[in-house]
């Protein structure tokens, strides 16, 4: 596959699977907390926010477990068809969740919640995509704009919630359907057939002895993923819980969070086109800037007015945007030759789906005396992730110099 065919089509595969999974956030806050009573935020008598929170939670689980599958099988069996079967999946799955809306089933909306989470791990696919078949300069900027595909769906996916909902708190998922479906032809029209890597390797074989989490056992990975895990989980509790509190401070709705959420993402997705130029100096130390300055717009959210906190939640957008587009190519270039590309891209985004659950589990307890200590403890997570980042690039330069003769 030429270069900008094989770009062009990771950055397609990158939107359209993200609008899909993006489509549902700016429904959840509203349909859990706005007081309106339904079959979902009264279940067993529990309360809303409690639901809310594990609704949250089963999402992510199901990412952490394909994300750490995915990858390593697309290592071994091909892009095409893990992304193929992850797409088609993830549709059915949307699917399953309108029906649960209908019904107002809080059971079915969890399993449905689950299965499309375990089949939406399609970003460190397309990740390892073009960290195969590129490298240098050109690698980092394919990189870079594919974390602007992602911001981009991120802001088309909310905008189209926003667009959708009065004809149907259901007809977002299904738009999620028609995206990922579209995504399943795109897999089939531009990615040619790939022979497996390991015939004699059966599915379970590889999901049990390649998963990403196995390469914890490299010691800079391991560092590399705690600290990238205390700085994913700031990252997560804000964006899991400032739809909460735009609906507790602002008094948002649907709309109101779609809109807000699009205006991030139309921040995000403008700074990748700087965020991929090259720069001097140590790749960490660079992220850890950026890291900082997160860290302090979670914490002026929390204790921030109206007014303040959605100034912070749009220009969260730069410094995030700009440590993604650092850190991932980082990894590819250190560590995917030794592990796999799939692998380390597997990793990154597991290092996420986790943060997500456990983000999520804490905020289901601290939202219950107040939205803001999530967000605090998000902020200080982030911050504790910047200052260890000098630490680790220091000690991980040193082990080079011990190897090198």
């Amino acid at each position: 596959m030429k270069t900008p065919l094989l770009i062009t089509s990771a950055l397609l595969l990158a939107l359209l699977a993200t609008i899909g999974a993006a489509l549902p956030y700016p429904i959840l806050a509203p349909l859990f907390a706005a007081g309106a009573s339904n079959g979902l935020n009264t279940f067993l008598g529990l309360p809303a926010k409690l639901l809310f929170g594990l609704a949250l939670t089963i999402n992510p689980l199901g990412l952490l477990i394909g994300s750490a599958l995915l990858g390593p099988m697309s290592d071994r069996y091909g892009r095409r068809p893990v992304l193929l079967v992850s797409a088609i999946g993830s549709a059915i799955g949307h699917a399953v969740t309108a029906a649960a809306l209908v019904l107002e089933n809080y059971p079915l909306f969890i399993i449905a919640r689950l299965g499309t989470g375990l089949l939406e791990g399609s970003g460190s696919v397309a990740r390892a995509l073009l960290a195969d078949r590129l490298d240098g300069e050109l690698r980092r900027k394919a990189l870079s704009w594919l974390n602007g595909a992602f911001y981009m769906g991120w802001l088309a996916g909310p905008l189209l919630a926003g667009a959708t909902l009065q004809f149907g708190i259901t007809t977002p998922f299904w738009v999620a359907v028609a995206a990922l479906l579209l995504v399943a032809g795109l897999v089939a029209a531009t990615l040619p057939p790939e022979a497996p890597r390991d015939v004699s390797a059966s599915w379970w074989q590889v999901a049990r002895d390649r998963h990403a989490l196995n390469l914890l056992r490299d010691p800079d990975l391991r560092s590399l993923f705690i600290v990238t895990l205390a700085y994913t989980s700031g990252v997560t509790a804000f964006y899991e819980f400032y739809p909460l509190w735009l609906v507790e401070v602002p008094g948002y709705g649907p709309q109101g969070i779609a809109w807000t959420t699009a205006a991030m993402c139309a921040v995000m997705t403008a700074t990748t086109v700087a965020a991929g130029r090259p720069f001097n100096g140590e790749p960490l130390l660079h992220a850890r800037r950026y890291a900082m300055v997160v860290a302090a717009l979670i914490a002026t959210l929390a204790a921030g007015n109206a007014a303040v906190g959605l100034a912070c939640i749009v220009l969260y957008g730069i410094p995030h945007a700009c440590y993604n587009a650092i850190v991932p190519n980082y990894c590819a270039e250190r560590f995917g030759g030794v592990h796999g590309q799939g692998a380390v891209m597997g990793l990154i985004s597991t290092t996420f789906c986790l943060a997500n659950i456990l983000m999520a589990l804490a905020g289901a307890v601290l939202t219950l005396i107040d939205t803001r200590l999530i967000l605090l403890l998000g902020a200080g997570l982030t911050a504790w992730s910047s200052w260890r980042m000098q630490g680790l690039q220091r000690s991980m330069a040193a082990r080079v110099e011990r190897v090198l003769p």
